[in-house]
């Protein structure tokens, strides 16, 4: 593979048409790694969290049965200063968690508001200090090991997820109007009371665009591997892979809210992105783009809405009930009101958006009036698609494989994602042990620095939307 093909990245600026990066050589890559400076506190939690799950488990401490909520317990985390409708919109959902959690020991069972919720500027590491929680694996008698996070990145950043995140399982929850925290929870109710309203099926659509290196690569290298290997591997499912001309926008609308609407979907495609105070930023950034586009050749100029699917996309009457989506795309789940790359590269913030958001799109799936999706698993800023490709940063098909087949087994999205986490710990290790090395003389190999940096960045930037204890409990195929 040579080095122009391995860094292609995903993301189309829908204002221009153009990519929202443009083609970056490995010395360029390893120039801004060699400026990364990660936090010593949080270096130092990763190692120690890689260390730990690469020689015992992934998931909370020895013992304890990640899907047994009653064991693992189950907390929600609101901002200090929170609207207290919201508490009671979600109402449904914390009524049935507690009963759960609560089941044999009512302490496994929180609610951290007031004055135990996120302060203002705190980080992950004061937050739990100040509720008598250290490092080390996540002990349920001092923290919940499911943690849902309900608030707006501006409120509680993203920055706290990704860090809080290492140890715990955690989902976020954030909607403009309160009537989409009442549909949201009871979607999930209605999702694990009554009887399964999907089957066993799951859905896989790779875009590859014409001309268009970066969706060749995750429909060829991605998504029809991972769907035949777990083809192979769960029998007992039915799967569906639809690639190039059948992941159009008419096919995307059929499996998110249509009659093929699956139990798991997984798509890989760019993200469609805007620059800030776009007039169509906070509504459609992150919507998927679709095999509709003819690619960078055949079309110049901004990007049609015929091309992508946003939010305004989801029928009324769509069914999505049951629903867990991933969604390899830029932007997909959220977008940071500052771009890390850009802070690297030019070693100063710049502002991608007049503040950070959670994406349209998941919002409008989970709260959906006429029953909404369980969890929307999608990345914040950039999705780098070098990650599953380079050799040397690990094998990222592994680590889909693996959580997909947790997901399918019927393990909550929380547990399922951990691999994610394991990915990221590996790498940032790694990455800061290479750096050091160089940092004292070791000569550079900027392709694998190259490799490691995207990688980690995207192993990093997966996040949650919903309650992470959500699982998929489909009905038999026939």
């Amino acid at each position: 593979m040579t080095d122009e093909l391995a860094l292609a990245f995903n993301g189309v600026n829908g204002a221009t048409g153009q990519y929202l990066l443009g083609r970056l050589h490995a010395t360029d890559l390893s120039s801004i790694a060699q400026g990364e400076q990660l936090n010593d506190r949080h270096r130092r939690e990763l190692r120690l969290w890689w260390e730990r799950v690469s020689v015992d488990h992934l998931g909370p401490m020895e013992g304890i049965d990640p899907d047994d909520l009653a064991d693992a317990g189950w907390g929600v985390i609101f901002p200090s200063e929170s609207d207290p409708r919201i508490k009671h919109a979600l109402r449904p959902l914390l009524d049935l968690r507690r009963g759960q959690a609560g089941a044999r020991d009512p302490r496994r069972f929180r609610v951290l508001e007031g004055p135990n919720g996120v302060r203002p500027g705190e980080s992950k590491t004061s937050f739990l200090a100040r509720h008598g929680v250290g490092f080390g694996p996540a002990d349920p008698e001092r923290m919940s090991y499911y943690l849902l996070l309900v608030g707006s990145p501006v409120d509680i950043p993203y920055r706290f997820q990704y860090e809080l995140d290492v140890t715990y399982a955690v989902g976020r929850l954030y909607f403009e109007n309160l009537e989409s925290y009442t549909n949201y929870a009871q979607s999930v109710v209605d999702a694990e009371t009554q009887l399964p309203p999907r089957r066993m099926q799951a859905t896989f659509i790779g875009v590859r665009n014409p001309t268009d290196r970066a969706t060749h690569l995750s429909a060829d290298y991605l998504v029809t591997p991972l769907e035949a290997a777990l083809a192979t591997q769960r029998t007992d499912w039915t799967f569906d892979l639809k690639i190039a001309d059948q992941a159009t926008k008419a096919e995307v609308s059929g499996v998110l809210g249509g009659t093929e609407t699956p139990a798991l979907l997984f798509t890989a495609s760019h993200g469609v992105g805007f620059p800030a105070m776009h007039p169509r930023q906070l509504a459609d950034q992150g919507a998927l783009l679709c095999q509709d586009w003819p690619g960078p050749e055949g079309w110049k100029g901004p990007i049609s809405p015929a091309f992508y699917f946003g939010a305004d996309d989801v029928s009324d009457t769509a069914d999505l009930r049951g629903l867990i989506a991933i969604f390899f795309a830029c932007y997909a789940a959220g977008t940071p009101q500052f771009d890390d790359f850009a802070h690297h590269a030019l070693r100063r913030p710049t502002a991608i958006a007049p503040h950070a958001f959670v994406g349209r799109l998941p919002q409008r799936l989970l709260s959906h009036p006429a029953g909404g999706a369980l969890a929307v698993l999608g990345h914040v800023d950039r999705a780098w698609g070098y990650s599953f490709l380079w050799p040397g940063a690990g094998a990222q098909l592994t680590t889909f494989q693996s959580m997909v087949l947790r997901l399918l087994g019927g393990h909550r999205v929380g547990f399922a994602t951990e691999y994610l986490g394991q990915r990221y710990a590996e790498l940032s290790t790694a990455l800061n042990a290479e750096l050091e090395d160089v940092k004292w003389g070791k000569h550079a190999d900027d392709l694998q620095l190259a490799g490691m940096w995207t990688a980690n960045n995207d192993a990093r930037g997966y996040v949650v939307i919903g309650d992470p204890a959500v699982h998929l409990m489909p009905q038999p195929s026939d």
